[in-house]
C-alpha cells in the first residue's frame, strides 16, 4: 500500500497558462457531475468549504499607481496524495490517509502576511503501484473505481479538489523512467520493502517492485511537492526522493549550458526540483492488525480477519471486532509497550469518535470495562461511523457518468500540472521538446 500526501508552493509559467476555452466544457461536466452526486449528508468529519481570499490595498482613492504598496502574489499551495486499489479499502487507509485528505482540503492556510493561500488539492487512485504486485485485471478495474467512489463519500469534495486515476496522466510513467535513468540500482537494492516483499514472491518477482520508489519519487517531483506526509514504512522512500532530486539538479541544472537550453525554450533557469520535507503523520493515523497489534494493518495480509474494511457490513465488523485479537491484562490502557492490542483498539476507537475527545475522558468511559464488554462498544462504533460513507458510497456508484465526469475532469487538472514538470525535465536533460501550444 502506497500512502503519500504532498504539498508545494508552485509557480505558473505564462507559455503552459491553461486555456479557459480548452477547459470549459470539462468544468461544466464535472459541476453538473457533482451538482449530481452531492446531497446533504451527515458526516463525521469538518467540511466547510476552503475560504480564497483576494489581496485588497486598503488606500485612499486619489492615491498615484507609485503610491500603492505593490502586494507579492500569493503562491498557491499543492496538496497530492493516493492509495493504491489493490482489493477494498480498510479502515487504515481511511483513518491513516483519507481523514488527513479532508483535513487539507478543509484547512485554510495562511503567508507571512496572514492572507489565505489557496490550495489546490489532487487525490489520485495510484493504479500504477497496484500492478507491482500479481493482480487480476477485472479486480483492479472495479477497485480503481471503487477507491475513487470512496474518496468522494469519505469527504473529498470534487468541488474543492481534483480526483484522479494515476495511469491516466501519462507523464507519472514518463518522469518515472527519466528518474530510472539516472538513479544508481544501489540506492534501490538498500529498500526495506524491496526485500520484505520480494522475499514473498522469490524468483518471480518483478522489476517494477524494484523500482517502485522511483515511481513514488516521480509522483512527488511532479508536482514540485515541498512538503510530504509520510508513516515510518515511507520515510526511507521519501529519503530516496530527496537524493534523486538532487542527484537530477547537480547533473543537469547547472552551468552556462542549462541557461541557455532555458532560455531558448522559455523557462526559469532554476533547479527543477525541490527537496521534500517529511510531515510526520498525525498520532493515532497509524491502525495496526486485528489479529496482531505490532504490524499494520494491511491488504496484503492474507487474513481478512486482520482488517475492517470501509464496506464491511455491520454483522461482518462485529463478528471481526469480537474475534480480534486482545490480551489477558485487567482493564484497557493507552500506550503500555506489553499491551500493542490494546493501545490500537483504543486509538481505534478515539478515531470513530462523532466529535474529538481526550484520552483521559475515553479512559474515563471505557478503562474499566473488560474486553467482553469493551468490544461490542467498540463495534458500534465503527457501525455508527461508517455508514453515512457507506449509504454516499452507494450513492455515487449509483451514477457511473457523474464519476467519469469527475475523474476526467481531475486527470484534465492533473496533466495541465504534470506536463509543466515534464517539459521542464526534457529541457534540463537536452531533448527537442515539442513548441508549446
Amino acid at each position: 500500500m502506497i500512502a503519500f500526501a504532498a504539498v508545494s508552493g508552485f509557480q505558473v509559467a505564462s507559455a503552459f497558462a491553461p486555456s479557459a476555452a480548452r477547459n470549459t466544457a470539462a468544468r461544466a461536466a464535472s459541476y453538473v457531475a457533482f451538482s449530481r452526486l452531492q446531497k446533504p449528508q451527515a458526516m463525521t468529519h469538518h467540511t466547510s468549504r476552503l475560504s480564497m481570499s483576494t489581496a485588497t490595498d486598503e488606500t485612499s482613492s486619489l492615491a498615484t499607481p507609485e503610491e500603492v504598496p505593490k502586494k507579492k502574489p500569493v503562491r498557491p499551495d499543492r496538496v497530492l496524495s493516493g492509495v493504491q486499489p489493490t482489493g477494498s479499502l480498510h479502515l487504515g487507509n481511511y483513518l491513516g490517509a483519507i481523514v488527513q485528505w479532508v483535513d487539507f482540503q478543509n484547512k485554510d492556510q495562511y503567508n507571512d502576511d496572514g492572507e489565505v493561500v489557496p490550495v489546490e488539492n489532487f487525490f489520485c487512485v495510484v493504479d500504477l503501484h497496484a500492478i507491482t504486485m500479481p493482480h487480476d485485471p477485472k479486480e483492479l478495474k472495479e477497485s480503481t473505481l471503487s477507491s475513487a467512489a470512496l474518496y468522494i463519500a469519505a469527504g473529498i469534495d470534487p468541488a474543492k479538489s481534483k480526483i484522479f486515476v494515476q495511469s491516466h496522466v501519462p507523464a507519472h510513467s514518463e518522469l518515472a523512467w527519466l528518474l530510472n535513468c539516472i538513479t544508481p540500482m544501489n540506492w534501490l537494492e538498500r529498500m526495506i520493502q524491496y526485500k520484505e516483499k520480494s522475499k514473498k514472491q522469490g524468483e518471480s518477482v518483478g522489476v517494477g517492485l524494484f523500482t517502485y520508489p522511483i515511481l513514488m519519487a516521480a509522483d512527488i517531483m511532479l508536482y514540485q511537492s515541498t512538503k510530504v506526509p509520510v508513516g515510518e514504512d515511507q520515510r526511507q522512500h521519501l529519503e530516496l526522493t530527496r537524493d534523486i532530486v538532487r542527484r537530477f539538479n547537480d547533473l543537469f541544472c547547472k552551468g552556462n549550458q542549462y541557461k541557455k537550453r532555458c532560455k531558448a525554450a522559455g523557462v526559469a533557469s532554476r533547479p527543477v526540483f525541490v527537496e521534500p520535507d517529511a510531515i510526520i503523520l498525525k498520532e493515532g493515523a497509524r491502525v495496526m492488525s486485528l489479529t496482531d497489534g505490532t504490524s499494520k494493518m494491511s491488504k496484503s495480509d492474507p487474513s481478512d480477519a486482520s482488517r475492517i474494511n470501509v464496506l464491511d457490513d455491520p454483522k461482518t465488523i462485529r463478528d471481526k471486532i469480537k474475534r480480534c485479537k486482545t490480551d489477558s491484562f485487567e482493564g484497557i490502557e493507552w500506550d503500555n509497550p506489553e499491551r500493542p492490542e490494546a493501545t490500537n483498539l483504543l486509538n481505534i476507537y478515539a478515531a470513530v469518535q462523532p466529535t474529538k475527545r481526550s484520552k483521559e475522558d475515553i479512559l474515563a468511559e471505557v478503562g474499566d470495562m473488560s474486553w467482553g464488554e469493551f468490544k461490542p462498544v467498540l463495534a458500534e462504533a465503527i457501525v455508527n461511523h461508517l455508514k453515512p460513507i457507506q449509504d454516499r458510497y452507494h450513492e455515487v456508484r449509483s451514477d457511473p457518468a457523474a464519476l467519469e465526469a469527475i475523474l476526467k475532469e481531475g486527470a484534465n487538472a492533473a496533466n495541465e500540472v504534470a506536463s509543466r514538470t515534464l517539459f521542464n525535465t526534457k529541457v534540463a536533460m537536452g531533448f527537442v521538446t515539442p513548441p508549446a501550444e
